[in-house]
């Protein structure tokens, strides 16, 4: 018996027919286009015109490139959801590598900066100490390598599977102790550490600020917007992962709709953990004034040159133009 959502019955087995394939393709080529330009733009300022005078610059240089890592994988996935996988067995692993090395970096780094933030205002005598470009190259370094052992076993388990007779590329396992301990590994290191520790800095800061008497309502609501971003950007994500668990650990009893829901929910909210690839170049550079300066000042310089090339190209076009007469 048929029912209206994606899972139907089929001979007593719930099979899921995805239809979020219908609209996510389209997300993730918009999210593609603004995540990965915003994130170059910050790669382009940071290294061109800061050109890594502090940790802090090195901390915001490594989130963009480990947001350019997340969103790269978005065409891809938006071809397969459509088409299936057609591009080997190499770029999925590499793909999907590059994905999860990414996905990981992204979180560790914004971890990083709060802790950079937290040390900056709250042991200001510290700060000058060990907020440095070495101590920053040193900290992304260990960052990168916590990364790439955040992403096992999935690293492991990366291939191309048939699926409804298409190629899938896919980090998918069906033996129970590793799907669990992965699930678990997400909840515990993508989310539950990082909001601890982004937490206790965040509301040390706040207290600091609080108790100066220097100008502070931006820096506070900076702050409040970095930590409502984060939770409402991961944590439905996680949930779903957690709810998906308990289905194949059939926790769930097994109503095909409720399977569609869960299913669903979880493609869906992972487009949300995409979406703040693309929103972390707003959040933590472009409203930062000093950012603003340097990317005014690398435009004003590019613009004559700009300038020149297109009359340029402009006489060529009109002498070739004139020749051919």
């Amino acid at each position: 018996m048929e029912t209206t959502t994606s899972f139907t019955e089929n001979k007593g087995h719930c099979v899921y027919k995805g239809y979020e394939r219908y609209f996510l393709p389209a997300l993730y080529s918009l999210f593609f286009v603004v995540g990965f330009i915003g994130n170059a733009l910050v790669v382009w300022v940071i290294t061109v015109g800061a050109q890594l005078k502090s940790t802090s610059d090195v901390c915001l240089l490594n989130l963009a490139l480990a947001d350019i890592l997340l969103v790269l994988s978005l065409p891809f996935r938006a071809y397969q959801m459509k088409h299936g996988w057609i591009f080997g067995e190499v770029m999925c692993k590499l793909v999907y590598g590059i994905y999860f090395v990414g996905f990981y970096g992204s979180i560790f780094f914004i971890v990083l900066m709060s802790i950079d933030r937290y040390l900056a205002i709250v042991h200001a005598v510290l700060a000058l100490r060990v907020r440095t470009r070495v101590c920053g190259i040193v900290s992304s370094l260990v960052i990168w390598v916590l990364a790439v052992a955040a992403s096992f076993p999935e690293l492991l388990l990366i291939r191309v599977r048939v699926k409804k007779y298409k190629k899938r590329c896919t980090a998918s396992h069906y033996r129970w102790g590793m799907f669990i301990v992965s699930i678990f590994k997400r909840n515990i290191v993508g989310l539950l550490v990082p909001l601890i520790i982004l937490g206790f800095c965040y509301s040390m800061i706040l207290r600091k600020l609080h108790s100066s008497h220097s100008s502070k309502k931006h820096s506070i609501c900076l702050i409040i917007l970095v930590m409502v971003v984060f939770f409402c950007c991961w944590t439905p994500f996680n949930i779903a992962l957690l709810l998906r668990c308990l289905v194949f650990m059939d926790g769930i009893p097994g109503e095909c709709e409720i399977r569609n829901r869960i299913y669903l929910t979880r493609n869906t909210t992972e487009a949300v953990v995409f979406l703040h690839s693309c929103l972390n170049p707003f959040i933590y550079v472009f409203v930062g004034e000093k950012f603003r300066k340097h990317f005014v000042r690398l435009i004003r310089a590019r613009l004559p040159m700009c300038q020149k090339r297109i009359t340029a190209l402009k006489h060529r076009q009109y002498s070739n133009k004139i020749g051919l007469i």
